[in-house]
Formats: C-alpha cells, sequence, structure tokens
C-alpha cells in the first residue's frame, strides 16, 4: 500500500512564489499531498483557527524563509509565518525549514530592489531565521534547492518519527519517477558545481605572481580585521564561550575555528551548538571569500562546509602575519 503524507507549507508569499511552487511540484510529484496558505485568507483572525486544525491533521510542516518577515498578527506582534511555526513546533509536528542563504538574498535584492527585503521588522527577522536554524534546516539559493531540500528531507521524517500518513490500498507508489527526479537535480546540481569550481580556477590562473596573492590576502586579512561577528548565540549554548565579549571580529573567530574549518563541518542531524554556529553563522560570511564552499556529501542526508585551497592558503597567511606583527603571544 502506499501512503500519502499531508505537509504543510508556510512562508511570506510574493517573495517566494518559485519557492513555494517548487515545493509544491516536489511534494505532488513525491505522491504526497501539498497543504498550504493558498487555502486561506491572510490576516482573517477566523481562519487561524482553521490554519491551526490544517497544521495539525497534516503529517509534515515545512517552513520557506526567505528575506521578508510577513504580516503581522496584532495581539501577538509576530508575523502569521512564525506563528504558523511556533504552532507546529509546540505541538511536536515534525517540521525542517528551508533558509534563503544570504549571498542568494543579497543578489536577490540588486536585482529586484528592496521588496524582496524586510523593511519595518529586521530584527523579528533576524530573531525568527536563528530560532529555524537551531532546529531541522538547510539553506538554499534558487528553487531547484527547494524541491531537493524536501526530497531528501521526507524519508529522514518518515523514519524518524514512523509517519503514517494517508493510505489507499489501490495506489501503488511511483518511485521511478522520484529517483529519476533525484537523478536529475544531482546532475544539475553537479554541473553547477563543475561550473563554479572551473570559474575559480580560471580566477586562479588570472593571478601571475605570488604578490598579486599577498595583496589579496592582506586585503581579505584587513577586511575580516574590521567585520563583526554576533557572539550571543554562541555564549548562549557554550560555556567555554560564557565569558566572551558579545561580538568579535570575523578574523579573530574565524581562525579560532581554523581546525573545525580545516576538517570540514556538515548541518548533519544532532549537531551540537558549537557546530552549529561554525555551520550556519560562520560559514556563510566566509563562503562569500571563497574560504569555504558548501556541498552535497555522498551517500547522506546532509551537506557540508569544505575549506578550499584558497582557504588553506589564507589560513597559513593569518598565521604568518599574526606571527610578524605579534598579534599573539607565542
Amino acid at each position: 500500500m502506499n501512503s500519502k503524507l499531508q505537509v504543510f507549507i508556510s512562508s511570506t508569499y510574493q517573495d517566494l512564489i518559485p519557492e513555494r511552487q517548487a515545493a509544491i511540484e516536489a511534494i505532488l510529484k513525491s505522491g504526497n499531498i501539498p497543504a498550504g496558505m493558498e487555502l486561506f485568507i491572510a490576516g482573517d483572525k477566523s481562519q487561524w483557527e482553521v490554519i491551526q486544525r490544517w497544521i495539525g491533521e497534516s503529517d509534515i510542516y515545512m517552513v520557506i524563509i526567505g528575506g521578508r518577515y510577513g504580516s503581522i498578527e496584532p495581539s501577538s506582534g509576530l508575523s502569521y509565518t512564525e506563528m504558523e511555526y511556533d504552532f507546529a513546533v509546540s505541538s511536536g509536528k515534525p517540521h525542517f525549514a528551508v533558509v534563503i542563504n544570504e549571498d542568494e538574498l543579497e543578489k536577490r535584492s540588486k536585482t529586484s530592489g528592496s521588496c524582496v527585503l524586510e523593511k519595518d521588522n529586521p530584527d523579528k527577522l533576524k530573531a525568527f531565521r536563528e530560532k529555524v536554524l537551531s532546529k531541522m534546516s538547510c539553506f538554499f539559493s534558487d528553487h531547484k534547492d527547494v524541491k531537493l531540500a524536501f526530497l531528501e528531507t521526507i524519508p529522514q521524517l518518515v523514519r524518524e518519527y514512523d509517519l503514517k500518513g494517508w493510505v489507499r490500498a489501490t495506489e501503488i507508489p511511483d518511485t521511478k519517477a522520484l529517483a529519476e527526479e533525484l537523478l536529475q537535480l544531482h546532475a544539475e546540481n553537479k554541473e553547477l558545481q563543475e561550473k563554479l569550481t572551473a570559474q575559480a580556477k580560471q580566477i586562479n590562473k588570472s593571478r601571475s605572481s605570488t604578490t598579486a596573492i599577498e595583496q589579496e590576502f592582506s586585503e581579505l586579512f584587513d577586511l575580516f580585521s574590521s567585520l563583526k561577528v554576533n557572539l550571543n548565540y554562541l555564549k548562549q549554548s557554550s560555556e567555554a564561550w560564557s565569558d566572551s565579549p558579545d561580538e568579535a571580529t570575523l578574523l579573530s573567530i574565524a581562525f579560532a575555528f581554523k581546525d573545525i574549518l580545516m576538517r570540514g563541518v556538515t548541518n548533519e542531524y544532532g549537531i551540537d551548538k558549537t557546530t552549529s554556529f561554525v555551520y550556519n553563522k560562520l560559514c556563510p560570511k566566509i563562503q562569500t571569500y571563497g574560504i569555504v564552499q558548501n556541498e552535497k556529501v555522498a551517500g547522506a542526508k546532509y551537506r557540508r562546509y569544505a575549506i578550499t585551497e584558497k582557504g588553506t592558503q589564507f589560513f597559513a597567511y593569518i598565521e604568518k602575519r599574526m606571527l610578524q606583527e605579534k598579534i599573539f603571544n607565542s
């Protein structure tokens, strides 16, 4: 017998239409049932009770977070999206999130303007984002990532929660179509990764001398020394950091976690808070500068940040520079 899971999709709407459509397509192609805000009137208080019932009757709750916080419910001061998320979590509903990569959000703001960014409640969006990233979640840059996140996460939730879903004895599972969809998505992602790798190699070849590399690393060193990283999440989650200041330079934090970055860090389910900080807070910041790259782990259901050749060279440069300038005691 083939069971069908009902998946409730939550998100802001206008800025995430392609991603919601991708999630719906993935749910339908996998033989499951999508449910979400398309069925309801946004902001209608009487509909909130209906939404709670739909979430409660769904097997899985999925939230997609972009650069907008969403409409505010007056009495709570929270967005309807965050209210839906809190309700799902508090009721013990199996849930996961896909969150837009900060680099992708910045790119969209340049092409689409400020309409994709939160203007009125940026602090609430930041707090909501941090809340979500502390639990099962992954990042996306386009709608294909949303599809892949659903297709890879659902089997894990089914096993973990022993989900039964809706069953019809007359239905036959179309596993071939699902396998073909996964193969196609993996092929597209692999092709994109190969293109990015080729571009990175071309950029490296264009640097004709050690002087050019030294100059680039010097500029990165100064930039990382000026950028600040908020340590509140780390202080709250690790006694080793409890006496630390509220923020530190990106350079000092990156160097402090150098050994973890050298080994590679994943978003595997169940990672500790320190690893979560490195994966979700530190790596996305230094990925922009080519220090690490995000990659799919073959045969696994999580992703991994791995240090690049440039990253290895840059950390060697940092250590050399620190020794020369006596930034730390020998």
